[in-house]
């Protein structure tokens, strides 16, 4: 038991499980606007929210298996990926071919009990996600393939709860799209200097630090714009602005300290945005219940 439980740990590292919390609250905040639409009421339903949640999880779980298993030839010789457990050696590569299956496998069939356009769209989305692994290897453009990744959560949500592709959700899409390219340009500048060595893609790798901090920063106002333009389309009201504009003084002082010190990259990747994308989702409710 207690070897199954440390094979166990060592999956949850292999995709850095906690961070699944980057996508959740936008299939959350998509499915309660869904709901006001279609319901008039935020709750969506016990079937929807477990399978909704067990497609976003068993999706990303398929995303990060796949770019660990693409990316051994790369993480192998950067010092800041020597430890992730398919390079250590704690889980070999058969595991990790097993656990991308196993995903796949339960991200089909849960898209299937959905509905019928979830369980169709569930094959296309599935060769999105493992086609950034591929992409990064020949375009700088991989950051905004990686925001469209998570982009597809508030989509997924509205298809969960409306059996459709509703407006609203393309333009969260495209805020969550350049959010997550903008959040994921700051972190790469970590390995600026290996990425050039390796002759790898990305876009502080081709264009410098000062030009990635800068287009980090445009992908992050245009994040805003959209994330008020869909607060603008749901309808929502007074507290879903609040919470964009609360969201926007994240992003603000995420780049502030990344400006500062590199050093602070971590913090700003992982706890900032996942504080955001928690706030976002919170805002939106509440301001859905006040009304």
């Amino acid at each position: 038991m207690a070897k199954l439980w440390l094979k166990f740990k060592d999956i949850l590292e292999l995709v850095v499980f906690k961070h699944s919390i980057f996508a959740l609250p936008f299939l959350f905040a998509a499915m309660v606007v869904a709901s006001q639409i279609q319901n008039g009421s935020t709750w969506f339903g016990l079937s929807s929210l477990i399978l909704g949640a067990l497609c976003a999880v068993s999706a990303r779980n398929f995303a990060m298996a796949v770019n660990r298993l693409m990316d051994e030839d790369i993480d192998r010789d950067n010092p800041r990926c020597k430890d992730r457990p398919n390079i250590s050696g704690k889980i070999g590569r058969k595991s990790v071919v097993l656990f991308i299956l196993a995903n796949a496998a339960i991200f089909v069939l849960c898209s299937s009990f959905i509905n019928a356009l979830a369980f169709y769209l569930s094959f296309p989305v599935l060769f999105i996600l493992a086609f950034y692994s591929a992409f990064k290897r020949f375009s700088a453009l991989a950051h905004l393939v990686l925001g469209l990744c998570l982009g597809l959560a508030p989509i997924a949500g509205s298809v969960v709860v409306l059996g459709e592709i509703h407006i609203f959700s393309v333009v969260l899409c495209l805020g969550v799209m350049f959010w997550t390219a903008g959040f994921d340009l700051l972190y790469a500048l970590q390995d600026m200097e290996y990425d050039r060595a390796r002759g790898l893609h990305s876009i502080p790798a081709k264009f410098g630090a000062p030009a990635t901090l800068f287009i980090a920063a445009l992908c992050h106002l245009l994040a805003v714009l959209f994330w008020l333009l869909f607060v603008w389309m749901a309808p929502l009201g007074f507290v879903a602005f609040v919470g964009v504009g609360i969201c926007g003084g994240i992003l603000f002082f995420e780049h502030s300290i990344v400006r500062k010190n590199f050093a602070h990259i971590d913090r700003a990747f992982f706890t900032l945005n996942g504080y955001l994308s928690v706030v976002f989702f919170v805002f939106i409710w509440m301001d859905l219940l006040w009304s």
